[in-house]
């Protein structure tokens, strides 16, 4: 058997007196497939995409398939791609939920006779969401852009409908007051007075807080590789974080771990936080994340640049930065500033 393209072989089947190629797709860790016909015919490159992104099509006889130039040829094309494949798995993840709640209507429909005024007809339907219309209009450019770029379409039906304009608030950033409530009713040693403090003097993601273990707390700093986005921090320890650390347990490879003793996947730790939160008597709108925003605003409130910040947050902008320390406080920042203005005058 012998290998002619990324996971394809092909092996001579010289039974019965006669020489017939077949072509398999063998992947580590994929199950191996048949693929029908040979390399350039409609069947096979269909068969090797789907194989490609792990949803091999149905060999049943009259079951129903892939058709050639459908939406669903394109998605499988693009979930085969260098492009979609390079994204995190958690990005992934997203990008096939909106995608795919979409091809369960319309994959089977003609690529060609999608247009612009399909395009906004459908996202007019999402106006109530404008954020969910935001996103799966994303998604829409990225595959209408794909599709160019394959030549699998001509034009770029996407390209011209715009996003649904809305105003932004994000995430609710924790008050000072909030930040001592939870303190008060959740004390140090507790799991969840450790959550917070790895939240709030780290500030970092929810996904990179729970894979925080001792082993990653080098001379008082801790080595963090970010999951979102791959950068590599080292983050000094503050004096706070530290006595809530020393004085959690130490039975595990990761900080927090769940009732079962097993590390948090994100989103657990997201709903677990959100009950100690409720516990606390804290309103809805403080979450995990918005400790991260009030740790930027600590930070501005200090007077650190956006460069400082950018540092220990893991922010790729100044942009992104600035959006999260919105609500620094602005009374203690000017009368910082009017105190410097007086000095240098005087």
């Amino acid at each position: 058997m012998s290998r002619i393209r990324q996971y394809i072989h092909h092996w001579i089947d010289n039974r019965h007196g006669k020489a017939k190629g077949r072509y398999f797709f063998r992947r580590r860790g994929f199950k191996q497939v048949p693929l029908p016909g040979m390399p350039g015919q409609p069947q096979f490159e269909e068969a090797y995409q789907a194989a490609l992104a792990g949803t091999p099509l149905p060999s049943t006889v009259g079951a129903k398939r892939v058709r050639v130039g459908s939406i669903d040829a394109l998605v499988l094309a693009y979930f085969a791609s260098p492009a979609f494949i390079a994204l995190k798995p958690s990005t992934q993840q997203i990008y096939r939920g909106i995608i795919e709640a979409f091809t369960k209507e319309h994959g089977s429909k003609p690529l060609a006779l999608l247009t612009r005024q399909h395009i906004e007809m459908l996202l007019a339907r999402k106006a109530k969401t404008p954020g969910a219309a935001a996103h799966w209009l994303r998604m829409m450019k990225t595959l209408m852009k794909f599709a160019v770029r394959s030549g699998m379409r001509a034009d770029d039906p996407a390209r011209d409908v715009e996003f649904i304009q809305r105003k932004i608030i994000g995430f609710h950033t924790w008050t000072e007051p909030e930040i001592a409530q939870f303190e008060a009713h959740h004390p140090i040693g507790s799991k969840a007075r450790l959550a917070l403090g790895l939240l709030l003097y780290t500030a970092q993601r929810r996904g990179d807080v729970v894979t925080m273990g001792r082993q990653h707390i080098r001379n008082g700093v801790v080595h963090v590789r970010q999951q979102k986005t791959g950068a590599l921090l080292a983050i000094p320890i503050h004096p706070a974080l530290q006595a809530i650390i020393e004085a959690s347990p130490n039975e595990h490879l990761t900080l927090l771990t769940t009732s079962y003793g097993q590390p948090f996947t994100a989103d657990g730790f997201g709903n677990w936080f959100r009950k100690q939160c409720d516990a606390a008597g804290l309103p809805k709108q403080c979450s995990a994340h918005g400790l991260r925003k009030a740790a930027c605003r600590r930070l501005a409130e200090a007077g650190c640049s956006a460069n400082v910040i950018a540092s220990i947050s893991g922010h790729k902008t100044l942009k992104e930065v600035e959006r999260y320390t919105k609500a620094a406080d602005q009374e203690r920042m000017a009368r910082q500033g009017m105190a410097a203005m007086v000095k240098g005058i005087g």
